[in-house]
This record gives C-alpha cells, structure tokens and sequence, in this order.
C-alpha cells in the first residue's frame, strides 16, 4: 500500500485525489493533509480518511479547527508554512501530492523532495519559479517527479518507451477556455463570472482565469521545459476545444503519439499515485464515435499575448519566470477583485517582466527574493492604475 500526503486537500485537486484514493483503498492511504481556511471541508476529510497530521494556514486556523475536532483530537494539527513542511515530509509518506495553488506551494514540495518523498506535482508554479534547482535536487535524492497537469501527464505517458533524443517538439493541447472565439474588441468588457466559466474542467479561480487568458498555457510551456528536458523552441502550443486530447509527442520520424481521455483530472491523478501501475474504475470509457468531431487550431497571440510573455521569459531565464508567475498572481486577484479589467492581466506582467533585471538562480533564495520584488512591483502597478 502507498501512502499518501497531500499538499491542499481542499483545492480540486486535493478533492479529486481524495476520489481516487476513497476508490481504490487496498492500494493507497492517506496519512498527512494541509489545507487552507476551509475547514469544514477538511474536517470531512479528516473524518473519513484518519490522517495521522494536518495543517491549516495559521495558529487560528488550527486553534478553530481543534475545537471543531474536539481534544484531545486523535490527529496531530499543525499551521503555518512550517506546518506545512512538515505534512510534505511526514515519515511514512512514499509520495506526496502538491496541489497548493501558486507560489506557496514551492518550499513544500521542496521539504518533499528532501525528504526523499516522490512527488505527485500539480503545482506548476513549483517549476516555472525554480525548475532547475527542483530538478537538480529530485534527481540527487533519487526522487520521482510524476506530472499531474492534464498536459504533462499525457506528455509523460507518450514518452514511455521511447528515446528522448528522436523527440522533435511537444504539442501542448489547450481547451482556449471561454474566449477563443470571442472578437477582441469585446474582451475589455469581460467580468469575473465570464472568465470563470469554463466549458470542459472544474477548476480552482486562479486556474480557470489563467485558462482564460491562456497563461495557464504559458506557464506549463515553462514547466514542460524542466520536466522533460526541452528547449521552448520545440514545444507548441495548439487549441483544441473538446479537451480529449491531452497533449502529444512528435518523433524525429514524422511519428505523433497523442494522449487521450475525458476530460477530468482523475486521470492523471490517478497514474500519478499509481505509477507504473494503473488502476481500473477511475474515468468514463472514450468514446470517439460518439464524440464525432476533434478540432485544432493555432492561438492567435493578439488575443492571447500570454503565451508570448512566457516564451519571453523562458528564452531570458535566470528569475524572469519567477517574475512571470508572481505578476501573474498579483494581477489576477486584482483582476479578481475588481481593480483592473481582463485585458489589464498581460498588460500588468509586461510592464513587470520588462522593468526586471534578469538575475541568475543559485538558491531558493534567490527565487523568492525575485518572488518578493515581482509582487511589489505589481501592486505599485495595480495602485498607479495606468497600465501600458
């Protein structure tokens, strides 16, 4: 039996995970859980699965939570960003699942990885910000990185059993959220609600806004180029609106190997955990011919400058990803919030990314460092509100 921590139970993916593991319970336990401020769902949790540990985001968080449990509570409750380390590196965990949304969730998976625990990554920000350095230190404790992302996690799947170097280029599929199709002169009056109305995945907010603007894309660009080993130069982008395809391999030889499935992130999850096994039961069978039609089509950077931004960053390395994604960040909650538009969002992380001063990365440090700046930057940005 695997056991299983998990780093933000109470995000989609955390809950997804939960799903897979509640169905196949001779095959997985699991025994460390953090969460953010929802407690009444971690609680559930708690209830159904034992964890031996859990951590929410503060002292009173965990103070609330204890008294919802009733003492002496049977699971040990921590808080805080220690707290979380320490779920991540729980003895007796062999794999541990990273879901927490955003940058939070890289000294976590960090702790993981030192611990020598394989690591389950949906948190893309974890690579785009120190790839390398994750890498590097995965591979010198003997840790297994086993994508969770829809489009990595079909890239892994399509090259088992083949040779990196006759690779010629990734296709990452992206569904083109909910304006692919919509004229760009309307895309300055997009609302919240229109951004968060996604037509195939069930999403955190952040997420499915960044799916919207197609940063989500971006940024698994980034991320694709650590995991597997490639130059941004080979890999593409390419929209495909039914989301059955997850993402394809071209060979040197003209060969395209393509992943497929319905679109629900139990898929991946589940070949994460049970990696390099699979389990029976976890998603509805395809069917192509009732589905009928597959379409893909190229995006158009007017409407979509996102993935330009990333390509940009990714071809400056050092801390330009790390500015990428902390922009990104700060301008989606504005964007959230209702302090700049829809269209504000690459605007603000242009004007970031190209007033930063591009810094090698020798430390997590340095990562966060250039985390901090990128978020203050930003919120000036917000505050001046005049963005060019």
């Amino acid at each position: 039996m695997k056991t299983i921590s998990i780093l933000g139970s109470t995000g989609s993916i955390g809950v997804s995970t939960l799903d897979v593991i509640a169905g196949n319970p001779s095959r997985f336990k699991v025994i460390a859980l953090s969460a953010g401020r929802n407690l009444a769902l971690l609680k559930r949790q708690i209830d159904v699965f034992l964890p031996e540990v859990v951590s929410v985001i503060d002292n009173d968080q965990a103070y609330q939570l204890g008294e919802m449990l009733g003492y002496p509570a049977e699971v040990k409750i921590l808080s805080g960003e220690s707290g979380c380390s320490e779920v991540a590196s729980y003895r007796g965990v062999d794999m541990v699942v990273s879901a927490i949304a955003g940058a939070a969730g890289l000294p976590p998976t960090m702790a993981a990885i030192d611990a020598g625990k394989d690591i389950a990554l949906a948190n893309k920000e974890t690579m785009v910000m120190a790839g390398g350095l994750v890498m590097d230190r995965a591979a010198s404790r003997g840790v297994k990185i086993i994508p969770v992302d829809s489009e990595h996690s079909a890239i892994f799947q399509c090259l088992v059993g083949h040779n990196r170097s006759e690779v010629r280029r990734l296709i990452l599929t992206a569904s083109g959220g909910p304006f692919f199709n919509l004229p760009a002169e309307q895309f300055a009056d997009i609302r919240l609600e229109d951004a968060l109305r996604h037509p195939n995945w069930e999403m955190g907010r952040k997420i499915t806004i960044d799916s919207a603007s197609m940063m989500n894309k971006g940024l698994e660009i980034i991320e694709a180029m650590w995991l597997f080993g490639i130059g941004r130069e080979h890999i593409d982008v390419c929209i495909h609106p039914q989301s059955i395809v997850h993402s394809m391999v071209e060979y040197i030889d003209g060969s395209v190997m393509a992943q497929m499935g319905v679109p629900d992130m139990k898929g991946p999850i589940s070949y994460a955990l049970a990696y390099p096994e699979r389990v029976p039961g976890t998603l509805p069978y395809l069917d192509l011919c009732t589905i009928g039609t597959l379409e893909f089509l190229p995006p158009d950077p007017a409407r979509f400058p996102a993935l330009d931004l990333a390509y940009q960053a990714a071809g400056k390395g050092g801390t330009a990803p790390a500015v990428l994604n902390a922009s990104n960040e700060v301008a989606v909650e504005a964007f959230a919030e209702g302090k700049i538009g829809f269209v504000d969002i690459p605007l603000l992380v242009k004007e970031v990314l190209a007033s930063h001063r591009t810094q090698d990365i020798d430390s997590i440090d340095d990562v966060l460092d250039a985390d901090r700046w990128a978020r203050t930057r930003s919120l000036e940005a917000v505050e001046k509100g005049r963005l060019s």
